[in-house]
């Protein structure tokens, strides 16, 4: 197209008409605009991160523009470097890898934008602010449970089922899990018969993983140490195939409304409650208070590789039958009704 007053006249005219398509971002101390790129939607914990923090920022005067990876390194990069193009003045980033963002945490670094990772340790990065539950500790709790109900009067046998190995968290739940059984296993008090990673977490690897153990290992199990409530749901659907739901005890983490019935029906022994809602809470409150300035305390600070990050943690809780009414129905997490 030849650059005639008229052609250039209808290029800005197109151009103004996609911009006037995009939200608006207002970038400023009085309306701060917080850029909130998640890993996934898929599962419904994050949804009501989502949701809980929107609510929050919206009633500190905060805008929020949110989008979703559906866990692709590529897309989650673009995402970022879309918020960092609309200026944006803080963003909050739940990395699929926490490697993997690096180029657009770069990018947030040239733009003076300041990151707050959020659940997920951003790696090797510059990374202003970490808040979480304390990850390790999550792990030390699922062991515990399981510990605490095996057999004494001889070797218990246990299938493992990591997390995702491109999540930061997925290795410090393992770790976690390590502290309380790894002196039991080597003391030759547990057995561990199969273990594996789930991909991107999904339930159906954690099956597959689950159908593996069973072909390797026959169906003398005591435990399954899964590490959060979709790859319990994946092997307990293989435990059930076999008849064994609710006879050997399976672990879980997030208190997802399908695993809380699972507890109350007696096919998954235990979750570990995150009250999402302070997390979420917490995280908008720090955000505008990064933007407009105002002193944050932190708790500690963990080596993400590149530098040492502020770190804030949420507390954790572990349910099961027992305490489920008391913890995850009496902070309206669920309701009692929605669990029968």
């Amino acid at each position: 197209m030849k650059n005639t007053p008229a052609a250039l006249l209808k290029r800005l005219l197109v151009g103004a008409a996609c911009l006037a398509l995009l939200p608006a971002a207002f970038a400023s101390k009085g309306k701060p605009v917080i850029g909130l790129s998640l890993d996934t939607l898929k599962e419904e914990r994050w949804q009501r991160d989502r949701d809980t923090f929107v609510a929050r920022a919206k009633e500190l005067g905060a805008e929020v523009i949110v989008q979703s990876a559906n866990s692709d390194d590529t897309k989650q990069t673009r995402d970022i470097e879309s918020l960092i193009s609309r200026g944006v003045d803080v963003l909050v980033v739940v990395p699929h890898n926490g490697s993997a963002v690096s180029r657009a945490m770069k990018s947030a670094k040239e733009a003076n934008i300041p990151v707050i990772s959020y659940d997920r340790l951003i790696l090797n990065s510059p990374v202003s602010y970490y808040l979480t539950f304390d990850n390790v500790k999550v792990g030390e709790a699922q062991a515990q449970y399981v510990v605490e109900r095996l057999p004494k009067d001889r070797p218990a046998r246990i299938v493992r089922i990591y997390g995702a190995p491109t999540d930061n968290n997925a290795k410090m739940f393992k770790e976690g899990q390590d502290n309380i059984l790894n002196p039991l296993i080597k003391a030759g008090k547990i057995e561990v018969v199969f273990e594996d990673w789930a991909l991107d977490w999904k339930p159906d690897v954690a099956k597959k993983i689950m159908n593996a153990a069973i072909t390797k290992a026959g169906t003398n199990i005591d435990a399954v140490v899964a590490s959060n409530d979709g790859t319990a749901g994946g092997a307990i659907q293989a435990l059930r195939e076999e008849g064994l739901a609710g006879k050997i005890i399976v672990t879980g983490q997030d208190a997802d409304l399908a695993a809380c019935q699972r507890i109350q029906g007696g096919t998954q022994a235990m979750t570990v409650y995150k009250p999402l809602k302070n997390l979420a809470t917490r995280a908008a409150d720090v955000a505008v208070a990064v933007v407009k300035g105002e002193k944050i305390e932190t708790a500690a600070e963990l080596d993400n590789g590149a530098v040492k990050v502020p770190s804030i943690f949420e507390k954790i809780i572990s349910v099961d039958k027992d305490n489920l009414q008391s913890t995850v129905v009496a902070d309206g997490f669920h309701s009692a009704e929605s669990l029968k």
